[in-house]
């Protein structure tokens, strides 16, 4: 209903304007992720809990804690249809959690601190993660005993590149997957981009971007464009073929950079890039600013810089289907939100309605405040219950529309809360708020209850 409020023409615009709010919960949020549908968003924090945000009220839809406390959750990563979520940190665990009761359907230990984990784009059951000073590796969650095949970070070289005996180690710190799932794409210590076949876990092509590491991939819907963010400070953003083409031969494939953005006044480093849905801008959080740069990808150029609060912004998000921008406060831990000013239109629930700038004197009809008769009310009532409406029959999906059956239930007495102390825990990844003792249990509209022996109740007066 609230869109049927704002002016279709402010819904077309693709880019953020300005600050709309800010979000707060226990603990100080690292780490962001959209769900597929938009309407929530997930945030890791450094004390190792997650909170997940509902768009519509900017509350807390859930809080799950399931990592060590004191270790930062270092990403997040949600299933196509959004009831699954995993969770990884520095506690060298990753979790998934199933959203529709908060509890966790698998926790496996990767034997080291983990960079970076993602769900594959089809199966919840199967992850690819990052470690620190150790080799990547492709994990299966369906059985208890996770099977977890390493992925190699060595690049593939050609007859004429360096032998690898004589090049420095290379450490993975970023993996991604293709949106079909068959691909893998990872980056290095040393600045190589590879490209890891699923099925057989070996690297079909790799390329060399840069002497330094590379920090994050992102791939835009279609899986076509890649955006890499390196040590270097640096964003480069890179055309792919279509991967799963039959006739694709990565023997002949040359990657080449498409557009390079990069601050050469300042020397500004990056901290977090990502796509907008369209994949037609990028946009970067800075190191020691709070400024969101937002660059146009046709031309190259700088089109906006977001202006936020006055402390440097960490993780930046954009939301998968609207001009709607979340960051992370580094020093604050808030969550701040960007997005176009939409005023309403409510114009759109009653056609009459008009908006005046100044009181305007009213001149009623002969007839329109006449009193009429009790029975002809009635008959009205009567005649509009007469109609026929159908709650039974669903409308199909439109031709390429995505039908999203689940909705996670949002517990009512979980708040947005700045003390950690406020929540226990009630099961496996749920909590509610403390009670304050036996009077605050008590509702101020339960003082003349009935209890069950028909006596009049009241609260004693202390």
């Amino acid at each position: 209903m609230n869109l049927a409020l704002v002016d279709p023409f402010v819904l077309a615009q693709d880019m953020p304007e300005a600050l709309i709010a800010r979000l707060r919960s226990s603990g100080a949020a690292v780490c962001l992720r959209f769900n597929r549908q938009g309407d929530l968003l997930a945030s890791g924090t450094a004390k190792g809990a997650i909170a997940i945000f509902d768009l519509e009220t900017h509350g807390v839809a859930r809080k799950l804690r399931g990592h060590t406390p004191g270790r930062q959750v270092q990403s997040l990563s949600w299933s196509a249809c959004g009831r699954y979520l995993l969770s990884s940190s520095v506690d060298w665990k990753a979790i998934l959690w199933d959203l529709n009761d908060g509890s966790r359907i698998r926790t496996v230990n990767l034997g080291a601190p983990i960079y970076i984990a993602e769900l594959h784009p089809h199966n919840h059951l199967l992850c690819t993660a990052a470690l620190f000073e150790a080799q990547p590796v492709l994990a299966s969650l369906d059985q208890p005993s996770t099977v977890r095949k390493p992925l190699p970070s060595t690049p593939k070289r050609s007859a004429y590149e360096q032998d690898e005996k004589h090049d420095p180690k290379n450490t993975t710190t970023v993996t991604i997957f293709t949106p079909s799932g068959e691909h893998i794409i990872t980056g290095t210590t040393k600045g190589w981009l590879n490209i890891i076949k699923a099925s057989t876990c070996s690297v079909i092509y790799s390329t060399r971007l840069s002497s330094k590491a590379l920090l994050l991939l992102r791939l835009t819907t279609s899986g076509r464009d890649l955006l890499v963010n390196a040590a270097d400070s640096i964003i480069r953003t890179i055309h792919l073929p279509d991967l799963d083409d039959p006739s694709f031969d990565p023997d002949n494939m040359r990657l080449e950079v498409e557009h390079k953005f990069q601050d050469v006044v300042n020397r500004l480093s990056w901290n977090h890039v990502a796509f907008s849905p369209s994949g037609d801008y990028v946009m970067a959080s800075t190191l020691m600013n709070h400024d969101i740069y937002i660059w146009e990808r046709g031309h190259g150029s700088l089109v906006k810089i977001l202006e936020g609060p006055k402390e440097e912004l960490g993780a930046v998000e954009w939301h998968p289907q609207r001009p709607f921008v979340a960051a992370t406060g580094v020093e604050s831990g808030r969550i701040y939100l960007w997005s176009v000013n939409t005023p309403q239109r409510w114009s759109a629930l009653a056609p009459d309605f008009v908006e005046v700038e100044e009181n305007n004197e009213y001149i009623e009809a002969e007839d329109e405040f006449d009193i009429h008769p009790i029975e002809e009310l009635h008959k009205r009532r009567l005649d509009l219950e007469d109609e026929d409406v159908d709650v039974l029959t669903v409308d199909p999906a439109k031709p390429g529309q995505v039908k999203h059956e689940f909705r996670m239930p949002v517990l009512l007495d979980i708040h947005a809360s700045d003390s950690e102390e406020e929540m226990v825990a009630i099961g496996a990844g749920q909590y509610r708020r403390k009670s304050q003792g036996p009077e605050s249990e008590v509702l101020e509209d339960d003082e003349d209850a009935i209890p069950a022996n028909g006596q009049t109740k009241r609260r004693r007066a202390d």
